[in-house]
């Protein structure tokens, strides 16, 4: 995968810069929102979209990035921070790559969902062709999961996912740190009771 040689520089710059301004606000969301807004700009090979086989034919290139926090019934998550134009989907704990990421506490990348066997389609708008899926860890306990997912296939790779590992725990303590627990709650009260 190309990489600019001051790659590793500029990820730190711009985890820098998210956590100064996360911790200017007071909203959890908002807080997290600038992690999920940064891994959209920096993570992913800028070449990769013009690869053969990276975009089908009408596909447009695109990224997007959310967190999704477990709501207190431990059952679903919530998006939270997207830019997906999700709104507050719900998915079960156990489903598709998110649930795998919270049920195994592990980050993976799948460079091309087309051939990934556990992989489902959560985006209405558009096909995503490569996903980095990163639990969002606190003392020890999944708390959510943190996806960036682009269009184009094979954009993003391994130091993709370590980056984005280091994104998640910086959100993890803004989340918690702003009151994340007691949004999500109000949120999940506020959208009734859930089923799969």
């Amino acid at each position: 995968m190309t990489r600019t040689a001051d790659f590793h520089a500029r990820a730190i710059e711009v985890l820098h810069d998210a956590n100064e301004a996360a911790w200017r606000e007071s909203d959890p969301e908002e807080g997290v929102r600038h992690f999920t807004n940064a891994t959209r700009g920096l993570l992913g090979d800028p070449d990769a979209v013009n690869q053969p086989g990276a975009l089908k034919p009408g596909e447009t290139q695109f990224v997007v990035s959310a967190c999704f926090f477990i709501a207190p019934s431990r059952d679903h998550m919530i998006v939270f921070a997207d830019n997906f134009g999700l709104g507050r989907a719900r998915i079960s704990v156990t489903d598709s790559r998110p649930g795998h990421a919270v049920q195994t506490k592990l980050a993976a990348v799948v460079p091309n969902t087309d051939v990934d066997p556990i992989f489902r389609q959560i985006i209405k708008t558009g096909r995503v062709g490569c996903s980095v899926y990163v639990p969002v860890m606190w003392k020890g306990e999944v708390i959510g999961m943190f996806n960036t997912a682009s269009q184009a296939r094979y954009i993003y790779d391994e130091t993709d996912m370590r980056v984005q590992k280091l994104f998640a725990a910086c959100a993890a303590a803004v989340w918690m740190g702003l009151g994340g627990p007691q949004r999500v709650a109000e949120v999940a009260e506020s959208l009734g009771p859930w089923s799969a």
